[in-house]
Protein backbone atom coordinates (compact mmCIF):
# COMPACT_ATOMS: atom_id res chain seq x y z
CA UNK A 1 0.00 0.00 0.00
CA UNK A 2 1.40 3.30 -1.03
CA UNK A 3 0.44 6.73 0.67
CA UNK A 4 0.65 8.62 -2.60
CA UNK A 5 -2.26 5.95 -3.66
CA UNK A 6 -3.97 6.79 -0.72
CA UNK A 7 -4.41 10.56 -1.43
CA UNK A 8 -5.98 9.72 -4.32
CA UNK A 9 -8.38 7.86 -2.86
CA UNK A 10 -11.85 8.66 -1.47
CA UNK A 11 -12.58 11.91 -0.62
CA UNK A 12 -10.03 13.83 1.92
CA UNK A 13 -12.37 16.55 2.68
CA UNK A 14 -15.13 14.13 4.10
CA UNK A 15 -12.58 12.54 6.36
CA UNK A 16 -10.77 15.75 7.30
CA UNK A 17 -14.27 16.90 8.58
CA UNK A 18 -15.18 13.17 9.79
CA UNK A 19 -12.17 13.23 12.49
CA UNK A 20 -12.85 16.97 13.49
CA UNK A 21 -16.42 15.86 14.08
CA UNK A 22 -15.25 12.69 16.58
CA UNK A 23 -12.86 15.26 17.74
CA UNK A 24 -15.13 17.61 19.12
CA UNK A 25 -17.59 15.17 20.20
CA UNK A 26 -15.07 13.70 21.93
CA UNK A 27 -13.60 16.59 24.04
CA UNK A 28 -17.71 16.85 25.22
CA UNK A 29 -17.85 12.81 26.00
CA UNK A 30 -15.43 12.45 28.21
CA UNK A 31 -15.00 16.12 29.71
CA UNK A 32 -16.88 14.94 33.15
CA UNK A 33 -13.26 13.07 34.07
CA UNK A 34 -11.25 15.98 34.40
CA UNK A 35 -13.79 18.26 35.57
CA UNK A 36 -15.51 16.24 38.41
CA UNK A 37 -13.15 17.71 40.80
CA UNK A 38 -14.11 20.87 40.39
CA UNK A 39 -17.59 20.41 39.27
CA UNK A 40 -18.48 17.79 43.16
CA UNK A 41 -16.50 20.29 44.56
CA UNK A 42 -18.66 21.07 48.29
CA UNK A 43 -21.24 18.47 47.24
CA UNK A 44 -21.28 15.52 49.49
CA UNK A 45 -20.00 12.68 46.73
CA UNK A 46 -17.62 9.79 47.68
CA UNK A 47 -14.74 8.81 45.24
CA UNK A 48 -16.49 5.73 44.67
CA UNK A 49 -19.18 8.19 43.41
CA UNK A 50 -17.04 10.73 41.28
CA UNK A 51 -15.92 7.26 39.53
CA UNK A 52 -19.80 6.50 38.98
CA UNK A 53 -20.71 10.05 37.37
CA UNK A 54 -18.10 10.22 34.90
CA UNK A 55 -18.69 6.85 33.86
CA UNK A 56 -22.31 7.79 32.79
CA UNK A 57 -21.84 9.24 29.57
CA UNK A 58 -19.38 6.43 28.13
CA UNK A 59 -22.93 4.35 29.50
CA UNK A 60 -25.00 6.92 27.83
CA UNK A 61 -22.67 6.66 24.77
CA UNK A 62 -23.29 3.25 24.06
CA UNK A 63 -27.19 3.09 24.35
CA UNK A 64 -27.04 6.09 21.92
CA UNK A 65 -24.65 4.52 19.15
CA UNK A 66 -26.88 1.28 17.85
CA UNK A 67 -30.25 4.23 17.20
CA UNK A 68 -27.51 6.51 15.56
CA UNK A 69 -25.93 3.71 13.57
CA UNK A 70 -29.28 2.89 12.54
CA UNK A 71 -30.18 6.79 11.63
CA UNK A 72 -27.21 6.99 9.75
CA UNK A 73 -27.63 4.23 7.48
CA UNK A 74 -31.14 5.46 7.01
CA UNK A 75 -30.77 9.46 6.35
CA UNK A 76 -27.49 9.42 5.84
CA UNK A 77 -24.02 10.00 8.23
CA UNK A 78 -24.10 13.76 7.24
CA UNK A 79 -27.73 14.52 8.48
CA UNK A 80 -27.69 12.13 11.41
CA UNK A 81 -24.60 14.04 12.57
CA UNK A 82 -26.02 17.98 12.14
CA UNK A 83 -28.87 16.79 14.46
CA UNK A 84 -26.76 14.55 17.23
CA UNK A 85 -24.37 17.38 17.81
CA UNK A 86 -27.38 19.99 17.86
CA UNK A 87 -28.73 17.96 20.93
CA UNK A 88 -25.53 18.40 22.71
CA UNK A 89 -25.04 22.05 21.90
CA UNK A 90 -28.17 22.75 23.22
CA UNK A 91 -27.34 20.73 26.51
CA UNK A 92 -23.97 22.52 27.03
CA UNK A 93 -25.68 25.54 26.84
CA UNK A 94 -27.94 24.41 29.70
CA UNK A 95 -24.81 24.09 31.64
CA UNK A 96 -22.94 27.02 30.49
CA UNK A 97 -25.91 29.60 32.16
CA UNK A 98 -27.08 27.34 35.27
CA UNK A 99 -24.42 25.15 36.21
CA UNK A 100 -24.54 21.85 37.70
CA UNK A 101 -26.01 22.00 42.11
CA UNK A 102 -26.45 17.90 42.87
CA UNK A 103 -25.35 14.57 41.68
CA UNK A 104 -28.79 14.04 39.71
CA UNK A 105 -27.93 16.98 37.47
CA UNK A 106 -24.72 16.08 37.03
CA UNK A 107 -26.04 12.42 36.13
CA UNK A 108 -28.05 13.47 33.65
CA UNK A 109 -25.64 16.36 32.05
CA UNK A 110 -23.70 12.61 31.73
CA UNK A 111 -26.19 11.17 30.03
CA UNK A 112 -26.81 14.27 27.64
CA UNK A 113 -23.04 14.45 26.62
CA UNK A 114 -23.86 10.54 25.59
CA UNK A 115 -24.84 11.57 22.57
CA UNK A 116 -21.60 12.89 21.61
CA UNK A 117 -19.95 9.77 22.40
CA UNK A 118 -22.31 8.19 19.97
CA UNK A 119 -20.94 10.36 17.01
CA UNK A 120 -18.62 7.14 16.51
CA UNK A 121 -21.60 5.38 14.77
CA UNK A 122 -21.37 8.63 12.65
CA UNK A 123 -17.91 9.78 11.54
CA UNK A 124 -16.35 6.31 11.30
CA UNK A 125 -18.80 5.08 8.44
CA UNK A 126 -18.96 8.38 6.66
CA UNK A 127 -15.53 8.36 6.10
CA UNK A 128 -14.89 4.66 5.26
CA UNK A 129 -17.44 4.34 2.79
CA UNK A 130 -15.51 6.45 0.74
CA UNK A 131 -12.35 4.19 0.51
CA UNK A 132 -11.72 0.62 -1.04
CA UNK A 133 -11.13 -2.42 1.31
CA UNK A 134 -6.73 -2.31 1.46
CA UNK A 135 -7.27 1.33 3.17
CA UNK A 136 -9.80 0.23 5.35
CA UNK A 137 -7.43 0.24 8.37
CA UNK A 138 -5.49 3.67 7.54
CA UNK A 139 -9.11 5.38 7.07
CA UNK A 140 -10.89 4.15 10.37
CA UNK A 141 -7.81 5.02 12.20
CA UNK A 142 -7.63 8.44 11.24
CA UNK A 143 -11.42 9.48 11.48
CA UNK A 144 -10.79 7.61 14.96
CA UNK A 145 -8.16 9.63 15.88
CA UNK A 146 -10.21 12.54 16.51
CA UNK A 147 -10.14 10.53 20.18
CA UNK A 148 -7.99 12.91 20.78
CA UNK A 149 -10.16 15.12 22.12
CA UNK A 150 -9.44 13.57 25.40
CA UNK A 151 -6.08 14.69 25.16
CA UNK A 152 -7.29 18.42 25.03
CA UNK A 153 -9.90 18.36 27.46
CA UNK A 154 -7.10 16.73 30.14
CA UNK A 155 -4.73 19.06 29.13
CA UNK A 156 -6.44 22.61 29.22
CA UNK A 157 -9.69 21.98 30.82
CA UNK A 158 -8.28 21.92 34.60
CA UNK A 159 -6.29 24.90 33.96
CA UNK A 160 -9.34 26.94 32.66
CA UNK A 161 -11.07 25.62 35.64
CA UNK A 162 -8.40 26.70 38.11
CA UNK A 163 -8.55 30.33 36.80
CA UNK A 164 -11.91 30.48 35.18
CA UNK A 165 -14.36 28.14 36.80
CA UNK A 166 -15.40 25.06 35.62
CA UNK A 167 -18.37 26.37 33.58
CA UNK A 168 -16.01 28.42 31.45
CA UNK A 169 -14.96 25.18 30.06
CA UNK A 170 -18.02 24.80 28.60
CA UNK A 171 -18.16 27.61 27.47
CA UNK A 172 -15.44 27.43 25.71
CA UNK A 173 -16.32 23.65 24.17
CA UNK A 174 -19.54 25.78 23.16
CA UNK A 175 -17.70 27.78 21.18
CA UNK A 176 -15.65 25.29 19.51
CA UNK A 177 -18.72 22.90 18.66
CA UNK A 178 -20.08 25.76 16.76
CA UNK A 179 -17.11 25.97 15.05
CA UNK A 180 -16.53 22.71 13.92
CA UNK A 181 -20.41 21.72 12.94
CA UNK A 182 -19.73 24.59 10.37
CA UNK A 183 -16.91 22.91 9.06
CA UNK A 184 -18.52 19.64 9.10
CA UNK A 185 -22.10 21.09 7.39
CA UNK A 186 -19.66 22.65 4.37
CA UNK A 187 -17.10 19.77 3.70
CA UNK A 188 -18.71 16.78 4.85
CA UNK A 189 -20.12 14.64 1.92
CA UNK A 190 -22.21 10.91 2.52
CA UNK A 191 -20.79 8.85 0.32
CA UNK A 192 -22.41 7.74 -3.37
CA UNK A 193 -24.52 4.66 -3.01
CA UNK A 194 -23.43 4.48 0.73
CA UNK A 195 -26.97 4.98 2.27
CA UNK A 196 -28.74 1.88 3.29
CA UNK A 197 -31.64 0.83 4.83
CA UNK A 198 -31.59 -1.37 8.28
CA UNK A 199 -34.64 -2.46 10.41
CA UNK A 200 -34.42 -3.32 14.16
CA UNK A 201 -34.77 -6.87 13.65
CA UNK A 202 -31.78 -6.77 11.22
CA UNK A 203 -30.20 -6.21 14.66
CA UNK A 204 -31.19 -9.76 15.76
CA UNK A 205 -29.69 -10.83 12.33
CA UNK A 206 -26.05 -9.44 13.00
CA UNK A 207 -25.79 -10.50 16.61
CA UNK A 208 -27.19 -13.89 15.77
CA UNK A 209 -23.70 -14.07 13.80
CA UNK A 210 -21.40 -15.41 16.09
CA UNK A 211 -18.58 -12.59 14.22
CA UNK A 212 -20.56 -9.60 15.59
CA UNK A 213 -20.14 -10.67 18.65
CA UNK A 214 -16.55 -11.47 18.57
CA UNK A 215 -15.99 -8.06 17.24
CA UNK A 216 -18.18 -6.63 20.02
CA UNK A 217 -15.93 -8.29 22.74
CA UNK A 218 -12.72 -7.26 21.19
CA UNK A 219 -13.40 -4.08 20.84
CA UNK A 220 -15.37 -4.34 24.79
CA UNK A 221 -11.56 -4.80 26.22
CA UNK A 222 -10.26 -2.06 23.04
CA UNK A 223 -12.13 1.11 23.20
CA UNK A 224 -13.50 0.10 26.50
CA UNK A 225 -10.52 0.27 28.36
CA UNK A 226 -9.41 3.02 26.47
CA UNK A 227 -12.29 5.34 27.00
CA UNK A 228 -12.67 3.97 30.61
CA UNK A 229 -8.80 4.81 31.40
CA UNK A 230 -9.45 8.26 30.06
CA UNK A 231 -12.76 9.12 32.08
CA UNK A 232 -10.96 7.33 35.38
CA UNK A 233 -7.60 8.35 35.43
CA UNK A 234 -7.87 11.90 36.52
CA UNK A 235 -9.65 10.77 39.85
CA UNK A 236 -7.10 7.61 40.09
CA UNK A 237 -4.24 10.45 40.13
CA UNK A 238 -5.95 12.73 42.66
CA UNK A 239 -6.86 9.48 44.90
CA UNK A 240 -4.18 7.27 44.61
CA UNK A 241 -1.13 9.86 44.50
CA UNK A 242 -2.85 12.86 45.65
CA UNK A 243 -1.98 14.76 42.37
CA UNK A 244 -3.59 18.48 42.18
CA UNK A 245 -6.39 18.74 39.09
CA UNK A 246 -3.64 20.37 37.12
CA UNK A 247 -1.06 17.95 37.94
CA UNK A 248 -3.41 15.10 37.46
CA UNK A 249 -4.54 16.20 33.62
CA UNK A 250 -1.22 16.38 32.41
CA UNK A 251 -0.24 13.51 33.14
CA UNK A 252 -3.39 11.86 31.44
CA UNK A 253 -3.29 13.83 28.72
CA UNK A 254 0.06 12.36 28.45
CA UNK A 255 -1.20 8.73 28.31
CA UNK A 256 -3.91 9.53 26.17
CA UNK A 257 -1.99 10.92 23.82
CA UNK A 258 -0.52 7.68 23.30
CA UNK A 259 -3.72 5.96 22.47
CA UNK A 260 -5.28 8.40 20.31
CA UNK A 261 -2.26 9.14 18.06
CA UNK A 262 -1.42 5.89 17.54
CA UNK A 263 -4.69 4.77 16.62
CA UNK A 264 -4.32 5.21 12.78
CA UNK A 265 -0.58 3.32 13.28
CA UNK A 266 -2.67 0.48 14.70
CA UNK A 267 -4.95 0.19 11.64
CA UNK A 268 -1.92 0.95 9.52
CA UNK A 269 -0.08 -1.91 10.87
CA UNK A 270 -3.24 -4.06 10.23
CA UNK A 271 -3.04 -3.02 6.92
CA UNK A 272 0.22 -4.85 6.64
CA UNK A 273 0.29 -7.91 8.32
CA UNK A 274 -3.04 -8.22 9.63
CA UNK A 275 -5.72 -7.39 12.67
CA UNK A 276 -5.66 -10.59 13.93
CA UNK A 277 -1.88 -10.66 14.19
CA UNK A 278 -1.84 -7.60 15.49
CA UNK A 279 -4.42 -7.78 17.95
CA UNK A 280 -2.94 -10.74 19.35
CA UNK A 281 0.65 -9.18 19.97
CA UNK A 282 -1.60 -5.80 21.68
CA UNK A 283 -3.90 -7.94 24.08
CA UNK A 284 -0.18 -9.30 25.60
CA UNK A 285 0.73 -6.02 26.20
CA UNK A 286 -2.61 -4.39 27.23
CA UNK A 287 -2.58 -7.62 29.87
CA UNK A 288 1.18 -7.15 31.17
CA UNK A 289 0.26 -3.24 31.54
CA UNK A 290 -2.60 -3.98 33.46
CA UNK A 291 -1.13 -6.44 36.11
CA UNK A 292 1.37 -4.11 36.34
CA UNK A 293 -0.06 -0.95 37.71
CA UNK A 294 -2.53 -3.47 39.49
CA UNK A 295 0.10 -3.66 42.40
CA UNK A 296 1.82 0.01 42.31
CA UNK A 297 1.95 1.36 45.63
CA UNK A 298 0.03 4.27 46.47
CA UNK A 299 1.83 7.55 47.39
CA UNK A 300 2.34 9.57 50.52
CA UNK A 301 -0.67 12.38 50.99
CA UNK A 302 0.19 15.86 51.41
CA UNK A 303 0.44 18.05 54.81
CA UNK A 304 -2.88 19.30 56.02
CA UNK A 305 -4.10 21.94 54.52
CA UNK A 306 -1.75 21.26 50.58
CA UNK A 307 -4.83 21.03 48.09
CA UNK A 308 -2.75 17.75 46.53
CA UNK A 309 1.04 17.47 45.03
CA UNK A 310 1.96 19.48 42.23
CA UNK A 311 4.19 17.61 38.75
CA UNK A 312 7.36 18.00 39.92
CA UNK A 313 6.10 17.39 43.61
CA UNK A 314 4.74 13.87 42.46
CA UNK A 315 6.81 10.51 44.28
CA UNK A 316 8.49 8.42 41.26
CA UNK A 317 5.80 5.59 41.88
CA UNK A 318 3.41 8.66 40.49
CA UNK A 319 5.28 8.41 36.92
CA UNK A 320 6.40 4.52 37.14
CA UNK A 321 2.29 4.56 36.88
CA UNK A 322 2.19 7.05 33.60
CA UNK A 323 4.92 4.80 31.87
CA UNK A 324 2.69 1.57 32.50
CA UNK A 325 -0.49 3.38 31.58
CA UNK A 326 1.29 5.04 28.21
CA UNK A 327 2.23 1.85 26.91
CA UNK A 328 -1.18 0.04 28.17
CA UNK A 329 -3.15 2.96 26.15
CA UNK A 330 -1.05 3.09 23.64
CA UNK A 331 -1.40 -0.52 22.63
CA UNK A 332 -5.70 0.04 23.09
CA UNK A 333 -5.47 2.71 20.76
CA UNK A 334 -3.14 0.41 18.73
CA UNK A 335 -6.09 -1.96 18.96
CA UNK A 336 -8.83 0.33 18.31
CA UNK A 337 -7.49 0.98 14.62
CA UNK A 338 -7.07 -2.84 14.49
CA UNK A 339 -10.43 -3.63 15.31
CA UNK A 340 -11.71 -1.47 12.64
CA UNK A 341 -9.28 -2.64 9.87
CA UNK A 342 -11.26 -6.11 10.12
CA UNK A 343 -14.60 -4.90 10.87
CA UNK A 344 -15.47 -3.41 7.14
CA UNK A 345 -14.13 -6.31 5.53
CA UNK A 346 -16.73 -8.58 7.20
CA UNK A 347 -19.83 -6.22 7.54
CA UNK A 348 -18.79 -3.85 4.76
CA UNK A 349 -22.74 -3.00 3.57
CA UNK A 350 -23.58 -3.05 7.14
CA UNK A 351 -20.91 -1.04 8.41
CA UNK A 352 -23.40 2.49 10.07
CA UNK A 353 -24.96 -0.16 11.73
CA UNK A 354 -22.74 -2.59 12.92
CA UNK A 355 -20.40 0.53 14.05
CA UNK A 356 -23.37 1.78 16.58
CA UNK A 357 -23.49 -2.04 17.36
CA UNK A 358 -19.23 -2.90 18.57
CA UNK A 359 -19.02 1.06 19.44
CA UNK A 360 -21.83 0.64 21.78
CA UNK A 361 -20.26 -2.97 23.06
CA UNK A 362 -16.81 -0.54 23.79
CA UNK A 363 -18.87 2.12 25.48
CA UNK A 364 -20.26 -0.41 27.87
CA UNK A 365 -16.35 -1.65 28.34
CA UNK A 366 -15.70 1.62 29.29
CA UNK A 367 -18.59 2.26 31.85
CA UNK A 368 -17.77 -0.87 33.31
CA UNK A 369 -14.04 -0.49 33.52
CA UNK A 370 -14.94 2.81 35.18
CA UNK A 371 -17.58 0.83 37.53
CA UNK A 372 -15.24 -2.29 38.47
CA UNK A 373 -12.80 0.20 39.55
CA UNK A 374 -15.33 2.03 41.09
CA UNK A 375 -16.16 -1.07 42.87
CA UNK A 376 -12.83 -2.05 44.32
CA UNK A 377 -12.29 1.25 45.47
CA UNK A 378 -15.12 1.08 47.61
CA UNK A 379 -15.30 -2.79 48.42
CA UNK A 380 -11.11 -3.32 49.09
CA UNK A 381 -10.17 0.73 49.59
CA UNK A 382 -7.59 0.45 46.36
CA UNK A 383 -7.78 0.09 42.41
CA UNK A 384 -5.77 -3.75 42.28
CA UNK A 385 -8.89 -5.64 42.26
CA UNK A 386 -10.16 -4.05 38.88
CA UNK A 387 -6.73 -3.73 37.38
CA UNK A 388 -6.29 -7.25 38.10
CA UNK A 389 -9.78 -8.54 36.71
CA UNK A 390 -9.05 -6.32 33.22
CA UNK A 391 -5.71 -7.98 33.12
CA UNK A 392 -7.37 -11.36 32.65
CA UNK A 393 -10.28 -10.18 30.16
CA UNK A 394 -7.09 -8.92 27.99
CA UNK A 395 -5.92 -12.36 28.01
CA UNK A 396 -9.43 -13.79 27.01
CA UNK A 397 -9.21 -11.57 24.23
CA UNK A 398 -6.11 -13.13 22.90
CA UNK A 399 -7.52 -16.34 23.88
CA UNK A 400 -10.81 -15.75 21.49
CA UNK A 401 -8.45 -14.55 18.91
CA UNK A 402 -6.43 -17.69 18.40
CA UNK A 403 -9.74 -19.54 18.37
CA UNK A 404 -11.10 -17.55 15.37
CA UNK A 405 -8.10 -16.72 13.25
CA UNK A 406 -8.18 -19.85 10.99
CA UNK A 407 -11.75 -19.44 10.36
CA UNK A 408 -11.53 -15.83 9.71
CA UNK A 409 -8.88 -16.19 7.25
CA UNK A 410 -10.58 -19.09 5.41
CA UNK A 411 -13.82 -17.81 5.03
CA UNK A 412 -14.43 -14.03 4.48
CA UNK A 413 -11.09 -12.84 4.44
CA UNK A 414 -9.68 -15.10 1.74
CA UNK A 415 -12.33 -12.94 -0.57
CA UNK A 416 -11.88 -9.70 1.01
CA UNK A 417 -8.91 -7.97 -0.66
CA UNK A 418 -7.26 -7.55 2.59
CA UNK A 419 -4.82 -8.99 5.11
CA UNK A 420 -6.71 -10.54 7.94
Amino acid sequence: MKLSDFKKAGHWPTLLAAFLYFDISFMAWVSLGPLMIYISKGMPISVEDKLSLVAIPVLGGAFFRVPLGLLADAIGPKMTGILAQAIVMFAVSLVCVFGLSSSIAIALFGLSLGVAGASFAVALPQAGRWYPPQYQGLVMGIAGAGNMGVVLDTLFAPSIAEAYGWQAVYGVLLALMVLVLLIYSLAAKDAPGGKTTIALADYGRMLADSDSRWFMFFYFITFGGFVGLASALPLYFTTQYHATGVAAGLMVALIVAFGSGFRPVGGYIADRIGGVKTLCFLFVLVSACYFAVAFLPAGPAPAKGVAGWGLMQLPPVAFAAVALFSVGVLSLGMGNGAVFQLLPQRFRREIGAMTGLVGAAGGFGGFFLAKTLAYSKGATGGFTAGFVFFGFLALLGLVGLIFVKTRWRTTWGAVSGARI
